[in-house]
């Protein structure tokens, strides 16, 4: 029950047994006033109630207290889980950009000359950090955006000359050559370029038709490795 109403009615009583008690006795005017026993007991209850309840409102302001620093808690704790979360997939995303490789064509035997441009595979891999480049198809695939460096050497004989281009996906960006020289008995030759390439561009080495080189497990390699990211 609403206190005012509450109030309204013990006051309204109080009037009401203080007109009876008037009607029935007439008070002389230096005789001291007291309430009734009913009413007396009843504004004692009104008192302690009232006081209970300023305690549970107490009790209810501090529980509310705790339960706003416990939410503060949680979401204190939300945050550095989700920096945690962040620090760790950083540091995972820093292992999977580690890329370096190295590959020489493998074989014992010259490779080519072909009717047509060849692919040139590298078979023999001697590293390959981030498994970016593939022995079974010549072609390293980027795995992030950024800055790589990539090397091409060849080793071949006089007879047919040899013509190699580094591309990166249907771009032509540099080569390294040898023209045929009958009083030569071997050519060796190499080129190098920083490339910038977006994730998934391919970089990989065509043979130019009509030449060739020497396939071994040393002297034709493809080598690249990511030097910074973007």
């Amino acid at each position: 029950m609403n206190f005012a109403i509450l109030l309204f009615v013990l006051l309204s009583s109080s009037l009401i047994l203080a007109q009876d008690d008037g009607n029935a006795i007439t008070e002389k005017p230096d005789e001291t006033r007291s309430c009734q026993p009913d009413m007396c007991d009843l504004l004692m209850a009104f008192g302690a109630m009232k006081e209970k309840i300023a305690v549970m409102e107490t009790r209810l302001e501090d529980s509310e207290t705790r339960l706003k620093n416990s939410e503060t808690r949680l979401k204190d704790s939300e945050t550095r889980l989700r920096d945690s979360e962040s620090q760790l997939l950083e540091l995972r995303n820093k292992e999977r950009t580690k890329v370096i490789f190295s590959a020489a064509t493998g074989g014992g035997n010259y490779i080519g000359p072909f009717n047509t441009d060849k692919t040139l595979i590298y078979r023999r891999v001697i590293t390959n950090i981030g498994d970016a480049y593939s022995p079974h198809t010549g072609i390293f695939v980027a795995p992030v955006a950024g800055v790589y460096y990539f090397t091409i050497f060849h080793h071949a004989g006089p007879h047919h000359g040899t013509m190699l281009f580094l591309y990166k996906n249907n771009q032509r960006m540099v080569m390294t050559q040898n023209h045929p020289a009958v009083h030569e008995t071997a050519h060796n030759g190499g080129n190098a370029a920083f490339l910038q390439l977006q994730e998934g561009d391919q970089v990989y080495v065509r043979m130019i038709a009509d030449t060739y080189v020497w396939g071994s497990d040393y002297h034709t390699t493809f080598s690249g490795f990511l030097v910074s990211q973007m």
